[in-house]
Parts: structure tokens; sequence; C-alpha cells
């Protein structure tokens, strides 16, 4: 499809400046105006916006404008967290907002899209879907969490029903990823990863996973990694430790649909909690300990 000569540069400068002014975290009813106003249309298809409410949440996300993000995915729900455009992603079953949410670390806005998510009914579920192909190798934002050490991220996508089993294109799941980067540095200097791998553990009922045999392989290495008890209970050769059983009977009744107030509300010890009233952590110990 062609365009004037005029119309390309004219677009391209508009588009920035939107870009801007998400990025300098101006008004929302300024953002609205510039996303929605005439001159914003493609002349030659005027019936698609240049910025969707979808594109815009990304920009949102990635800026960290969570006033923005709230008034787009609570007025635009649907349309907010539908695939974007070619240019932004390709793959039409992905969740790119979720992956850019815990991408940039961006609990509360990532907290909000699971919120609106719920009220969205999607085939597969939202926080079930896998990433863009091109750029994260099929891995759900589960995945990218656990690889980029995100233990908040973590339990907030298990708790809203994302599944700790999920493979990549590569078979694995995020527990691999968590036990590759504990294997890369034997254990030293991992407490955002040992967070991760403790919230798993609660939410995954049944042990399958790719790297099994690996560790097996290696007893003495992953004992000293990982330590005898969970070693041994990630390998087959106990039952779960008793907190962790324990952990993994409470969580089994809480439903996606009111997690984490749900999480909150049980009668448990505030350290055992994996997050604090705000979806942040709150220091828990380990399972382990």
């Amino acid at each position: 499809m062609t365009s004037t000569s005029s119309s390309a540069p004219q677009s391209s400068e508009l588009q920035l400046l939107f870009y801007r002014a998400v990025r300098d975290l101006k008004p929302v009813w300024m953002l609205e105006d510039m996303r929605t106003m005439e001159t914003f249309y493609r002349e030659e298809d005027a019936s698609q916006r240049t910025y969707s409410p979808s594109e815009a949440l990304l920009y949102a996300i990635v800026h960290d404008h969570q006033a923005y993000a709230r008034y787009l995915l609570t007025h635009y729900t649907d349309k907010a967290l539908q695939k974007p455009g070619e240019r932004f992603c390709c793959c039409p079953s992905s969740a790119p907002h979720l992956s850019m949410a815990v991408r940039y670390d961006r609990q509360q806005i990532l907290g909000l899209i699971l919120q609106e998510a719920r009220r969205v009914p999607s085939t597969p579920s939202y926080t079930k879907r896998v990433g863009c192909f091109h750029m994260e190798d099929s891995k759900t934002p589960l995945h990218l969490a656990c690889e980029l050490s995100r233990p908040e991220a973590v339990i907030m996508l298990l708790g809203s029903g994302a599944s700790p089993h999920a493979e990549d294109h590569d078979g694995c799941t995020p527990l691999d990823l968590l036990l590759q980067k504990l294997g890369e540095s034997e254990g030293l200097n991992v407490r955002e990863e040992r967070r991760c791998l403790d919230h798993l553990l609660i939410f995954m009922r049944k042990l399958g996973f790719k790297r099994k045999v690996a560790l097996g392989r290696e007893p003495e290495r992953w004992i000293r990694v990982l330590g005898e008890e969970t070693f041994r209970y990630l390998v087959g050769k106990t039952p779960a430790p008793l907190l962790l059983s324990a952990m993994q009977t409470i969580v089994k009744h809480l439903s996606p649909a009111t997690f984490p107030d749900s999480l909150h509300e049980l009668p448990i010890p505030p350290s055992l909690k994996p997050l604090g009233p705000l979806g942040l952590g709150v220091g828990r110990r380990s399972l382990q300990s």
C-alpha cells in the first residue's frame, strides 16, 4: 500500500510525539486526545488508528505510566489486551503485554493486566499463552519471569492460573530455566532465583521437567546448589518437605479469580506469604531453610 510523500513524514512525526508524551508521563486526557485525534489517522486507511489501545498499553508498560495503563485496561479491556499491530508482534496467540510487564519489572501494571484479563474470556487463557516465537522463543510470561529472576512476577502469574508445566519450543519448563541459572552460578548469590524456585514448587503438585535426569547424574554438585532436601525431592527420592507440602495443599484451594486477595487472607504467618499487600515481596524465608 502506498501513501503520499508528505503523509509518511507527518505520520512518523506524530507517532514520535505520542511516544514522547507517554514517556514523559503526560496526563491521561492529553494522551487520549493525541491517540484518537483525526490527524493520527492514516490517510490511506482512515478506519485504523495509528495507535490502538493495545499498542498504547505497550508504551504505557515500557514507561511505567500506571495511570494510563489503568485507564486503557478499564475503559478498553478487550481491545487493550488484543494482539497489537504487526509492527509490535506478529504472533496471533501471544501475550506481549504480560511479557513486556515482566521484562520491564512493572509489578503494578502486571497486577492490573492479570486482574482485567480475568474479565476477558479467551482460548487459550491469557496467562497460558506462549510469547512471540521470534522475540521470546515461544516462552510463556512465566518462563520469562523465571529467566529474569522476578519472584513477585512468578507468584502473581502462578496465582492467576499460569501453568508451571508449560514448555517452550525447546521443551523446557520454567523450572528447567531456573535450574539452569542456579547451576551456572553454583548456587552463589541467587536469593531471587531461590525465591522463584520456592514459588514454583508451591504450585507444582506434580514434578515434571527436562533437567531431572541431569540432576541425577551429578548428585554432589546439585546437592551443593540446592541443598540435600530439595535435591532429593526434585529427583523423586523423597516426598515434599513438610512446609512445602502444607503450602501446596493451601494454595490448591485458592481461586485465580480472587488472587492475590485470597492469599493475603490466609490465616498463616505473614512471613510465609509470598506476596505483600500490594503484590510486593515481603522477604519470607526460603522453604529450604
